[in-house]
């Protein structure tokens, strides 16, 4: 059968924006004030009790909204989910009309990954969330760059087909990518897409992209996309903290060569106040990178497991996370340095006093002499 043949029963799309709006959040303070129903994410799966989420993050609805398309505007139910390591998301459940076929699917999802409209709601959106947890925030800000990701989640297709039909008729890797050309996809680059590819029964699917995500799943269990957020959480952190860093050992930089090296730094060191800034931030930077590793922890080798490290590979987060961890080393290093100059510095200040008091002796001395 063609996979413009193959027909949705039940579906939805799920547009995930999430933002950096805080070093740390105190979900217990944030669920006090939030008026509405709140819920920390729990994973049902079987064996999912392998999957440790040591502060669960906390969810609550924000109604309804309308998000202007091109076929005109349609109504979607919000969602926001708080991370203690100071990421929000913003989540809209884009529905899927039944009898949408592969293809309008496709249009869909092109649409939606690159919308305007869906990106300025999240704005919106997240600033009235702000708003509401103020008091349970630690250094509010908003990073200007979020994190964009796409679950196309199937409860229904007609003809209930197994994982194995579904991956033969269905272009998967063209709604995945949201490419509306007519012309096919190269075999390479299909496989490319669908690379990462796990059932756990015949009759269940996923899919999982560097920015999208396609879930087939009868039983209508949220666990996948639960755990594809939390991922697109720990990869939008390691971005931030990685632009951070830059902006740190950029700043130290222009700052160590402004600084005065005349021959005041015998009286005081110039890079005090830089050092004792440096290791301030080391100390600091080095913990919310540990909250953010720690946001997820895996015992066992499982279903749930092997998707979520597949998603990790496939965003890329071990690059970003590598990349910090040498860019907190170089900090450790410039740190060192700046310990050795004010030490140095410091060692200074004590010879040209040694040598000023040994002055003062001979002169107390010459004058005890001319007065004798």
């Amino acid at each position: 059968m063609a996979a413009a043949e193959l027909i949705f029963e039940k579906a939805h799309v799920l547009c995930y924006r999430t933002f950096d709006i805080a070093s740390e959040l105190d979900l217990e303070q944030a669920r006090r004030l939030i008026s509405a129903d709140t819920r920390r994410l729990k994973l049902g799966r079987e064996n999912s009790q392998y999957l440790q989420l040591p502060n669960p993050p906390l969810a609550f609805e924000l109604g309804r909204r309308a998000l202007p398309l091109r076929q005109g505007p349609v109504t979607v139910d919000v969602t926001a989910r708080l991370f203690d390591h100071g990421a929000a998301s913003i989540i809209l459940r884009v529905p899927v009309p039944s009898g949408t076929t592969f293809q309008v699917l496709t249009a869909l999802a092109d649409e939606l990954y690159d919308s305007v409209a869906l990106e300025e709601l999240a704005v919106e959106l997240i600033e009235s969330v702000r708003k509401m947890i103020a008091p349970a925030v630690q250094d509010a800000h908003l990073w200007e760059q979020n994190e964009s990701y796409t679950v196309i989640f199937a409860e229904r297709i007609v003809g209930n087909p197994t994982a194995d039909e579904l991956l033969a008729r269905a272009d998967i890797a063209r709604v995945l990518l949201g490419e509306v050309d007519a012309r096919p996809l190269s075999s390479r680059e299909r496989e490319a897409v669908t690379q990462a590819r796990f059932s756990y029964t015949v009759d269940d699917l996923v899919v999982v992209d560097w920015n999208s995500d396609f879930v087939y799943e009868p039983s209508g269990s949220t666990d996948i996309p639960d755990l594809l957020e939390v991922a697109n959480a720990q990869l939008l952190e390691f971005r931030y903290y990685d632009s951070l860093l830059d902006a740190h050992i950029a700043r130290i930089h222009d700052e160590v060569q402004a600084r005065c090296h005349g021959w005041w730094r015998l009286f005081r060191s110039p890079y005090r106040a830089l050092a004792r800034e440096t290791l301030s931030t080391l100390v600091d930077l080095n913990e919310f990178i540990e909250r953010v590793e720690n946001s997820l922890k895996i015992i066992g080798d499982f279903y749930l497991a092997k998707v979520y490290e597949a998603a990790v590979k496939r965003m890329r987060i071990p690059s970003w996370q590598g990349s910090v961890t040498r860019k907190l080393q170089l900090l450790a290093q410039t740190y060192g340095l700046l310990k050795g100059e004010v030490d140095t510095d410091r060692s200074h200040t004590m010879e040209l006093t040694i040598v000023l008091l040994i002055v003062f002796e001979i002169v107390f001395a010459f004058l005890r002499v001319f007065e004798h």
